[in-house]
Formats: C-alpha cells, structure tokens, sequence
C-alpha cells in the first residue's frame, strides 16, 4: 500500500492542537478557485516542463522516463511549481504508511500528534488507517484535514483511530459551493451532521473571499446548521481571511477581507452559540 507524499512538515502549529506532523498527500477532486496549494491537485504526467527549467539542474529524466528529483541540488526556489502545466509537482514521493511513520517518529517527543492533509487525503483512505493505526500505538493524536466531499460513514475502521476532522465548508450554499469549486456541497454537510453527531467534528474552517461568493450569507448558513450540534459537542470554527499567497496567477486577483468584516462574521456566530471561534 502505497501513496503519493507531496511533502511532511515536521512541526506544525496551524494543523490542529499543538505541535504536530503534517502530512501532505498529493491528488484532489475538486478545484477551488483560491487554492493555496494548486502543486497538490494533481499526479505528475512525465511532461518535462520542469526539468527544462529547474535553474539548479535538480530534475532529469531517469532511466524509466519518469522524472528524477535530486533533492540534495534543490534550492527550493519552486521554479517547478511555478511553470507545471498541470497543478502537479516533481518533488512528490510514493511511501507506504510505515515510510510516513518513520519520518513521524522523529519527532515523537516534540509533537501531540499528527494531521494529513492534501490534496484531500480521504481519496486513500485505507493507507489513512493504516497510518493513525501506527500513530495511535505511539499514543499520537490523529486529524484528518478535509474538503468533505468523501463521505467518511463508510469508512467506520478509518473514524475509528481518527480524533476528529478538521472539515472546510467553500460555501454554504450548494451553487456558490460548486460556482467556487466546480463540485456541490451535499455530502460535504452530511459530512458535517454525522462528524458532529459523533463527535469527530474537531474544527469547520470558512476560507472568506468576499468578492467570489456571499461569505455573510454562507456562515450564517453553517451557524444556523451546525448550532443544534453544539449540545453533543463543542465546534471550533475558523474563519480564515483569503490571501493571494501561493495561488494561481488567475485567482491572484481577489481582494482580502479586512479585519472588519472577519470580525463581523465570527459576531454571527457568536449569536448562535459558538464560543470556539478563531480569526486569522
């Protein structure tokens, strides 16, 4: 069992509680328009683009056709990133989940635990479980960072050694949902409800980008849906302002949200119960 690895953050303190591993899978199913990571979104195709233009000669074709990544030469200047043609990257690794597990290992006496991330990891669920099953003999908290579009009732072994998930919602309603990400939003809110009728809801996160849907309108759609669940569990929200950082040139355009209107969504929320709320 294998999956493609974009890369492993050894210390993390923006995914999830504490200090943690994050890990990144590479491969995503929909396509948000504000994407601060575009590199993950797809599997490399052997196209060559990169390897013309890496500027320190850290990428060559090997000797089965597929691209070589020396990363002892990489400047990480991400100049292959920069001109992919297909929102891939060179740098990416096929691992196994004891592979991952050694790279985590290293720093268990530093971190409470570890989250995957993508791409959207719940496209390989199975090396999933099989990762938090390493992690949970270790005592490590487990997190699953997700767009909701992989319905994970059907995954019982998998929600089993996951502490909880870390859930975005593009938007509440389903048009603007897929108007922004090319896929509507149904089973990312029955994701929602069942996450937190089981408490595995850890954390719904809002990336706001007023001038791409009605972000007003939205959170008052996800308060309104998740409030009834406040009662199982508490809900941490994020409400996370749209920078231009990382994006493609396309979708660089957007305007950042001012700490005003953050502040006045958290408000909305706030009137409906939620005490757990987090603005950056």
């Amino acid at each position: 069992m294998k999956a493609v690895v974009n890369r492993i953050i050894p210390f993390s303190s923006v995914d999830g509680p504490g200090n943690r591993t994050a890990v990144f899978l590479q491969g995503c199913n929909i396509d948000c328009k504000y994407c601060h990571n575009p590199e993950t979104r797809n599997l490399c195709v052997q196209c060559g683009v990169c390897v013309e233009r890496c500027p320190e000669g850290a990428l060559s074709f090997g000797a089965d056709g597929k691209v070589a990544y020396a990363p002892e030469k990489c400047a990480q200047c991400d100049t292959c990133i920069h001109v992919c043609p297909g929102s891939s990257s060179p740098r990416t690794r096929e691992m196994t989940p004891e592979e991952v597990y050694e790279q985590v290992k290293k720093q268990i006496p530093f971190i409470r635990g570890i989250s995957v991330s993508g791409g959207e990891c719940m496209l390989q669920p199975a090396f999933l479980t099989e990762l938090f099953r390493l992690a949970k003999k270790d005592g490590l908290g487990t997190l699953i960072d997700s767009n909701g579009t992989i319905p994970f009732w059907n995954y019982p072994e998998l929600m089993e050694v996951s502490d909880g998930v870390m859930l975005d919602i593009k938007a509440f309603d389903s048009g603007e949902h897929e108007k922004v990400t090319g896929a509507p939003n149904r089973t990312v809110l029955e994701n929602a409800a069942y996450l937190a009728k089981t408490s595995k809801l850890y954390e719904v996160r809002a990336v706001i980008v007023p001038e791409l849907y009605d972000t007003e309108s939205s959170v008052r759609g996800i308060g309104d849906f998740l409030a009834p669940y406040l009662s199982v569990h508490d809900i941490r929200v994020k409400i996370i302002a749209y920078r231009p950082m990382g994006v493609r040139e396309i979708y660089s355009h957007y305007r950042v949200p001012d700490q005003s209107h953050l502040e006045a969504l958290a408000g909305i929320l706030r009137e409906k119960g939620f005490r757990n709320i987090t603005i950056i």
